[in-house]
C-alpha cells in the first residue's frame, strides 16, 4: 500500500488496523489487484482530506460568531479588495486540487495501461448473462456463456437462500494469478456494465464498440461482481463470478476443458432422432428462454410473448431459426447466433414446436441450422 494510503488510515482509524477498515461493511471491498488498492487509497485519502476542509470551514464559523458576536461589540470589518486575502482563498484550493490531482491522475493512467497483457479475454454482455471468449494467451479458443446458477425456488424464497444466491453462475470465468488478464468489454443487445470491485474494475459495454480494461489478480480465490448498468428485466440476475487459481490448477482447468469440447464436438456428430432433439432443446430451454418465456410457454406479455400456439414457432422453419438466431430489433429478443450450436439451436426449435400445445410432429436437423447460417 502507497504512503499517501497508510498515512490517511492511520489518520482516520487510529489504533485500529487499515485490513480492519477495509473489511468495513460501510467501505470497499478488500482490493486483491494494484489498481484496486490505488482505488482504496484514493478514495481514503479523499474522505481525509474533505473531512480536514469540513473541521477548518466549521471550526473557523463557528468560533468567529461565537467570538465576533453582536453581544460583544464586535464590528464587521471589511474585506473589500483585500489583496492578501484574496490570495489565500486562491492559493490554498490550488493546493488541494494539485493534492487530490496527483494521486487521481496516477491511477486512471495505471487504469488504462493495457499493454503486454498474458491473457486476452472478450467479455459480451447478453440480456442477461455474460458470454466469454479467451482470445489470446493460455486458453486461447475457450469460449463460453455464463448465467445465474441459482434456482427459481430460492429467488423466490421458497428454499433457503445461501450467502451469495444472486452471485453464483454455471460457468465462472477462471484466470491464473499474477497474469495480467486484458479485457475487452462489449455488447450484444443494450448497455451492460462489468464490474468486479475487488479487481478495481468497472467498465460498460455498449453495443457496437470494445472497451478494454485490465486487472492482475495478486491473491487466489472467488470474486464476485455484477452488471452494473440498468439493462431490463433481469438486470439483478446477470452476476460475474471470477476465480483466481494457481497456474498448475489453470493449466489443469484450460485442458479439461479442451478436452470436454472435443467430447462434445464427437458426441454431437451424430445422427439426431426427434427425441433426443427435444431432449436436449429442454435444457437449453431451460438455461437461455425461460426467464422471459416462462416454463410453461405462457411468457409475459405484451413484453416477452407467449410460445405455446405461437404461430411464429409453429409455422415455416426459415422464420423461426431467423429470429433465434438474429433476435428482433426494437424487442428484448436477443440474437443466440454467437451464444448457441447449431446442435443447441435445432434442439431447441425442435423443443418449442413440440412442446405444450404446439404437436407441430417435427424436427429442425443440425444441419438446417448450418444452412441458414451460411446464408
Amino acid at each position: 500500500m502507497s504512503l499517501s494510503g497508510r498515512l490517511a488510515a492511520s489518520a482516520v482509524l487510529l489504533t485500529a488496523s487499515q485490513g480492519v477498515f477495509a473489511q468495513s461493511r460501510y467501505n470497499f471491498q478488500p482490493p486483491v489487484t494494484t489498481v484496486a488498492e490505488q482505488i482504496y487509497d484514493l478514495h481514503t485519502l479523499m474522505l481525509i482530506i474533505c473531512l480536514v476542509i469540513f473541521i477548518v470551514v466549521f471550526g473557523v464559523m463557528f468560533w468567529s460568531v461565537f467570538k465576533h458576536r453582536k453581544s460583544r461589540g464586535a464590528v464587521a470589518a471589511n474585506f473589500h479588495e483585500n489583496t492578501t486575502v484574496e490570495i489565500v482563498w486562491t492559493v490554498i484550493p490550488v493546493f488541494i486540487l494539485l493534492g487530490m490531482a496527483w494521486p487521481a491522475t496516477k491511477t486512471i493512467l495505471d487504469m488504462r495501461d493495457t499493454t503486454d497483457p498474458d491473457i486476452t479475454i472478450k467479455a459480451t454482455g447478453y440480456q442477461w448473462k455474460w458470454g466469454y471468449d479467451y482470445l489470446q494467451g493460455e486458453g486461447e479458443g475457450i469460449r463460453f456463456v455464463s448465467n445465474l446458477s441459482t434456482p427459481l425456488a430460492q429467488i423466490q424464497g421458497r428454499e433457503d437462500k445461501g450467502e451469495n444466491y444472486l452471485l453464483e453462475v454455471d460457468n465462472p470465468m477462471v484466470v491464473p494469478v499474477g497474469a495480467k488478464v486484458r479485457m475487452l468489454i462489449t455488447a450484444n443487445d443494450v448497455i451492460h456494465s462489468w464490474w468486479v470491485p475487488a479487481f478495481g474494475v468497472k467498465q460498460d459495454a455498449i453495443p457496437g464498440f470494445i472497451r478494454d480494461t485490465w486487472f492482475r489478480a495478486d491473491k487466489e480465490g472467488v470474486f464476485r461482481g455484477v452488471c452494473a448498468e440498468l439493462c431490463g428485466k433481469d438486470h439483478a440476475f446477470m452476476p460475474i463470478e471470477v476465480h483466481v487459481v494457481s497456474t498448475t490448477q489453470y493449466a489443469d482447468w484450460v485442458n479439461g476443458l479442451k478436452v470436454a469440447s472435443i467430447a462434445q464436438v464427437a458426441a454431437d456428430d451424430r445422427d439426431w432422432t426427434r427425441d433426443d432433439l427435444i431432449a436436449r432443446g429442454g435444457e437449453v430451454y431451460a438455461a437461455h428462454c425461460v426467464a422471459c418465456h416462462q416454463a410453461s410457454g405462457a411468457g409475459i406479455p405484451p413484453a416477452f410473448p407467449a410460445l405455446d400456439g405461437s404461430e411464429l414457432v409453429k409455422g415455416e422453419h426459415a422464420g423461426l431459426l431467423d429470429i433465434v438466431l438474429n433476435g428482433k430489433q426494437g424487442t428484448a429478443m436477443a440474437a443466440f447466433g454467437g451464444q448457441l450450436s447449431d446442435v443447441e439451436v435445432a434442439a431447441v426449435t425442435t423443443y418449442l414446436r413440440n412442446s405444450w400445445g404446439n404437436s407441430v410432429g417435427d424436427e429442425i436437423a443440425p444441419d438446417e441450422v448450418a444452412g441458414v447460417r451460411t446464408r
